[in-house]
């Protein structure tokens, strides 16, 4: 079983003790308290970096702070609709990593204010301070997609190369792990729904990638060791259609649900209604990204623009699944999927 809660091997007492001081070298990291954030922070603060952590509440991410030694960790207010916080952050930096992105569109909270506006900043301020850049952005990102989301995430990685033609950009798939917001969301929903959509027929392909095997990917870049002015795709090791996603989910959960096919205009239209809510469940612009499959690409393998490419052997589903997804159970930890 792999620890799901760190990515590397806990350190025993004595190692805690004799750990040396951060290093001098400093990384801010751009939304570094969400889901992808924390995993990286933790991996860089093993190797010695301290990490400026640069986000709209830092009063709000005391939650990082056991992750690393006293003073390794420090939070700093930055917001990238304004540009001066965002180039205040990054003064001394060796690396920034951006990892600000948004599901759904919020308020002043849009596509092309976060995705493509805000990369934009962070990207010249790599550009102003001389770090170098590693931008986080999301397999399927296209600037001809008809999803609003796909194609703002191609327009960040546009101004990311333009502006710092050496920056690292790196495409996960979708990520799983205790905090993720796939898995969790449809297991929440199998536990009071007796049955679950298939948008599309369920035929949407995905590559499953492990958040812990992303992070480390981000830190082998931080550390110089991936190609500069590359974009790299992050896939575990299935590629999974989101109907056997879900019989994996519902197997082991242990709950029985009818899985019902959804035409893709049936699907946009309960959207529209659905998005109104403060945390929607779905939206047309997510129904529209699910025409497309989001898995590596065949040129990607080949060029070695892989975890594998950079010496990461993926995480697989069954590996990690079953540490955080047995709350959902009827009984939780103290009822186990029925054997196959």
């Amino acid at each position: 079983m792999v620890d799901i809660t760190n990515e590397l091997p806990l350190e025993s007492e004595a190692e805690l003790v004799q750990r040396p001081a951060p290093m001098e070298r400093l990384v801010t990291i751009y939304g570094g308290s969400g889901f992808v954030g924390r995993h990286v922070v933790r991996a860089l603060t093993r190797l010695g970096w301290r990490v400026r952590v640069a986000v709209r509440r830092p009063d709000l991410i005391g939650h990082l702070q056991p992750l690393g030694a006293v003073g390794q960790i420090i939070p700093v207010q930055a917001n990238l609709r304004y540009p001066a916080s965002v180039l205040r952050a990054a003064e001394g930096a060796e690396v920034l990593i951006n990892l600000v992105g948004v599901l759904h569109e919020s308020g002043r909270q849009s596509f092309e204010a976060v995705h493509a506006f805000g990369a934009r900043q962070v990207a010249q301020a790599a550009r102003e301070v001389g770090a170098r850049l590693i931008h986080g952005s999301a397999i399927g990102a296209a600037a001809d997609s008809s999803s609003f989301y796909a194609r703002s995430k191609a327009a960040g990685e546009a101004a990311a190369l333009e502006l710092v033609p050496g920056a690292v950009v790196m495409r996960p798939s979708i990520m799983f792990g205790p905090e993720d917001d796939f898995f969790n969301r449809f297991a929440a929903m199998a536990r009071l729904s007796p049955a679950l959509p298939l948008i599309g027929g369920g035929l949407t392909r995905f590559q499953p990638a492990f958040v812990g095997d992303v992070a480390s990917a981000f830190a082998k870049a931080v550390d110089g060791l991936a190609r500069p002015g590359t974009i790299y795709e992050l896939g575990g090791p299935e590629v999974l259609t989101f109907k056997q996603l879900m019989e994996i989910l519902l197997a082991e959960i242990d709950r029985k649900r009818l899985l019902v096919p959804m035409p893709a205009g049936l699907a946009s239209f309960n959207a529209r209604f659905l998005e109104l809510l403060p945390n929607p469940l779905l939206t047309r612009d997510q129904v529209r990204l699910l025409a497309y499959d989001n898995v590596v690409s065949a040129a990607a393998k080949a060029e070695g623009r892989t975890l594998e490419g950079l010496g990461i052997a993926p995480t697989a589903l069954g590996a990690i699944l079953p540490g955080y997804l047995w709350r959902y159970r009827k009984a939780g930890q103290f009822s186990r999927p029925e054997a196959a």
